[in-house]
């Protein structure tokens, strides 16, 4: 008769939890309220809908191949990005989301405490130096930038670096990197948002390629709203076997609700990152509209042509009255608003029911973020932004 444990013994459901996952602070998402004539200005999605000729080819393979798996590596979609930028199949992989591969990335590249501290143990390790063991284990990024890859790095167990960017958030050149002593460049993996999030500020890619060619590890290059700037460094994924560039389908091709991204590298990354990816990773919709949204990229450029002329009309008339607004090479502008705490223009703005974005950090926490959207809601914003200064 099998003995029956007290419900004393029973282990509570929160010593069920992994320490490190019960102690984890998750990303938080922005805002997303169902609130009637709300006028939505913080999570940065395309304010235009996605091409005529996507909507019909999502709507044409809704019938009974929805019972089916979709293509488990997106095959016709990694051939269609590769000629696209020029590239082999080989150098891409296609995620849930670029989200889904920045976690890969740290999986792939990053080793955890516990396998770190496995390798200490092993005879092979003990000539390793700490600072080496260090580096296998470290995540690296500046900050502010996005907000997800700390959580990423405290998932995995990894160390997390963080480096702050200049005052004026623009980036360190290497020699100061180099005299500051924070950055490491051997990190075993490196974050660099180009264009930055939250600042909207962009960087060259003469000053990326310089600190591509100082560091030894693996960096990636996130480029989730290049479509909005001047450049890209895409071409420095195909010159360095080191450095991968991560694009989406969400900020510029209005795909947020497929969840489609993807990286371009080496092949020997790209295969890594397949070896630890879900199969079936990326639904059969969201391959499907990546693929027509490839063949109607005219559409897309007309729309990012509409989102900058509106961005920089709105920056104007902010700087106008009396705002500090940074340079964007983005869809959103961060800026620095007067009379009042950005938190309480927040919620004044709020009270019209115009949602923007504020992030609570020190470096941070005097600025507002503002998404770009149609004309009619960023006229909307600046009236209230006149009505709260009167």
């Amino acid at each position: 008769m099998p003995r029956t444990i007290p419900h004393s013994a029973l282990r509570t459901p929160r010593s069920l939890v992994r320490p490190l996952v019960r102690d984890l602070h998750a990303y938080v998402p922005g805002e997303q309220p169902k609130i009637k004539g709300l006028i939505k200005l913080n999570t940065n999605e395309n304010p235009y809908p996605p091409s005529p000729k996507v909507l019909q080819a999502v709507k044409m393979v809704v019938d009974g191949r929805l019972r089916l798996y979709p293509n488990p590596t997106a095959q016709p979609l990694r051939e269609k990005l590769a000629k696209f930028h020029g590239c082999k199949p080989g150098n891409v992989v296609v995620g849930n989301g670029s989200d889904e591969l920045l976690a890969l990335a740290t999986r792939a590249f990053v080793e955890p405490s516990v396998a770190a501290d496995v390798r200490r143990r092993t005879s092979k390790a003990t000539h390793e130096s700490a600072s080496s063991r260090r580096r296998l284990r470290t995540v690296q990024y500046f900050t502010p930038s996005y907000s997800l890859y700390p959580v990423l790095a405290e998932i995995h167990g990894a160390l997390g670096n963080p480096v702050p960017l200049k005052p004026d958030f623009s980036m360190p050149t290497v020699k100061e990197l180099r005299r500051d002593g924070r950055w490491d460049f051997g990190a075993a993996l490196t974050f660099i948002t180009s264009p930055n999030a939250p600042s909207g500020r962009g960087y060259s890619t003469a000053e990326l390629e310089a600190l591509c060619r100082a560091q030894r590890g693996v960096m990636i290059l996130d480029e989730a709203y290049v479509d909005f700037a001047e450049e890209n460094a895409l071409k420095l994924a195909l010159k360095y076997p080191h450095v991968i560039v991560s694009r989406t389908f969400s900020k510029a091709y209005s795909l947020c609700f497929q969840r489609v991204g993807y990286f371009v590298g080496h092949p020997e990354l790209i295969s890594a990152l397949d070896k630890v990816r879900d199969s079936y990773n990326v639904n059969g919709l969201g391959q499907v509209a990546a693929l027509a949204t490839l063949d109607d990229i005219a559409y897309y450029r007309k729309n990012f042509q509409r989102i900058i002329a509106t961005r920089e009309q709105v920056a104007r008339e902010l700087t106008v009255l009396g705002f500090r607004v940074l340079p964007s090479r983005t869809n959103f502008l961060f800026v620095r608003p007067p009379a009042f705490p950005a938190n309480g223009w927040l919620q004044k703005l709020r009270e019209r029911k115009i949602l923007v974005r504020w992030f609570n950090c020190p470096e941070t926490k005097d600025f507002l973020r503002i998404t770009i959207n149609k004309d009619a809601e960023v006229e909307a914003l600046v009236k209230a932004v006149r009505a709260i200064l009167r």
